[in-house]
């Protein structure tokens, strides 16, 4: 976006943020820091128009992970092959903060939260563990209370840094006080700038469509039909024909057979600002066992092409029961589609609240079996999965 940013290190994003907020370090404390809070909501804006337009560049943003120039923090960053995991404390809220700063003072009435993440797309199946990490990203749409921000992940392999190695990813944040509040406007520089824009309003649109057309909604489409009807002729049993009666098509697996199951105990060290479980934790969690279910389906390892439609729909409380399942719910020659269904349970009322699902695109190293569902709410899944499928497959993130 800018030359002449100053990199910010990876560890002190957090600390940026509780300036900004005002957060307390200690998580017992997190009620009278709260409280302390509520006097700034004077601050807020009555209208979008009362806020000063900010421009792209004002919220752009660089931070390093010195893999390379620090290698005594690498571990805390590599996974079971020597790669990076995938997920990090991405700085987006730090970004949002960054683009409605009050001019006031230096603390922000605001609480900036990630409300979804709107597709992340890896373009590099291995990540270097030996050579510095650069995410940039800068505020990218805003309507009037919600802002969407692109960010990118470079890796350096040549100086100066390149795209040899990384992640886009767009994210749609929210400020909330009391309810939503109000954005600053966003002034264009440029032709780029106003394609940039017009892509954010495009993906709103895509979303409410897809909203709209979920199958939680609305009927499948008549060729999604056709294929449930086709899945289920070649599951008859030539020798009865009856509907009751299914068997299971050669080299493949009935979707019930392909589950994976974890719990977590959300503990404070996973906080974020807002004493809340941090979305990056469970991102983090949610994709490692999906893909420990994509591996132990397709017996070869698993690399994450895509993930997208992360609905953020509840916050995670501090000492919660944090249940996880994933599901392969679609598959195509080496590639499978997890569903990784998040929800948190409280043992004392015996109550289950859904917090995110999550979607996740992995490319195996073999061909995989074809996943075959049983039931009409399986069939469901199926086609919810082809439909991420498609559209990863579609999206081709790669710049």
């Amino acid at each position: 976006m800018e030359e002449g940013h100053s990199p910010i290190h990876v560890n002190n994003v957090r600390n940026r943020l509780r300036e900004i907020v005002g957060a307390s370090t200690n998580w017992r404390d997190h009620v009278q820091a709260m409280n302390e809070r509520k006097a700034l909501h004077t601050l807020l804006a009555k209208n979008q128009a009362d806020l000063p337009p900010r421009k792209m560049r004002d919220s752009y943003i660089e931070v390093i992970l010195p893999l390379g120039s620090q290698p005594e923090i690498r571990e805390k960053y590599l996974n079971v092959h020597n790669s990076v995991s995938l997920f990090y404390p991405f700085s987006t809220v730090l970004i949002c903060y960054t683009h409605t700063k009050h001019e006031a003072g230096q603390m922000s009435p605001l609480s900036i939260v990630t409300a979804l993440v709107d597709k992340i797309g890896l373009w590099k199946q291995d990540i270097r563990p030996d050579c510095d990490i650069k995410f940039i990203g800068n505020v990218s749409w805003v309507g009037r209370t919600s802002m969407e921000v692109k960010m990118h992940m470079l890796q350096v392999v040549i100086f100066p840094y390149k795209n040899t190695a990384g992640i886009t990813a767009s994210f749609i944040s929210s400020p909330l006080c009391t309810g939503p509040a109000f954005v600053n406007p966003l002034i264009l520089e440029s032709p780029e700038e106003e394609k940039i824009f017009k892509e954010g309003e495009a993906n709103k649109t895509r979303r409410v469509d897809s909203s709209r057309a979920s199958l939680l909604k609305m009927a499948p489409t008549a060729e999604e039909r056709n294929i449930v009807h086709d899945i289920f002729l070649n599951t008859l049993d030539p020798r009865t024909v009856s509907f009751r009666s299914r068997l299971l098509p050669p080299t493949a697996v009935w979707m019930e057979d392909a589950k994976l199951k974890g719990l977590e105990i959300c503990h404070p060290q996973e906080r974020n600002i807002f004493n809340r479980i941090f979305g990056g934790f469970l991102m983090r969690k949610a994709y490692e066992l999906g893909w420990a279910c994509a591996y132990s389906y397709g017996n070869s390892r698993p690399y994450v092409v895509a993930v997208d439609d992360i609905m953020f729909q509840k916050p995670v409380e501090i000492g919660s029961l944090l249940l996880l399942s994933a599901q392969v719910c679609y598959t195509e020659k080496n590639n499978a589609q997890v569903r990784v269904h998040s929800e948190v349970y409280d043992p004392a009322t015996r109550v289950h609240h859904t917090t995110n699902v999550f979607h996740f695109t992995f490319m195996l190293e073999n061909e995989i079996p074809s996943i075959v569902p049983r039931t009409y709410g399986e069939s469901m899944l199926y086609l919810d999965g082809k439909r991420h499928f498609d559209s990863a497959m579609k999206e081709n993130i790669a710049p």
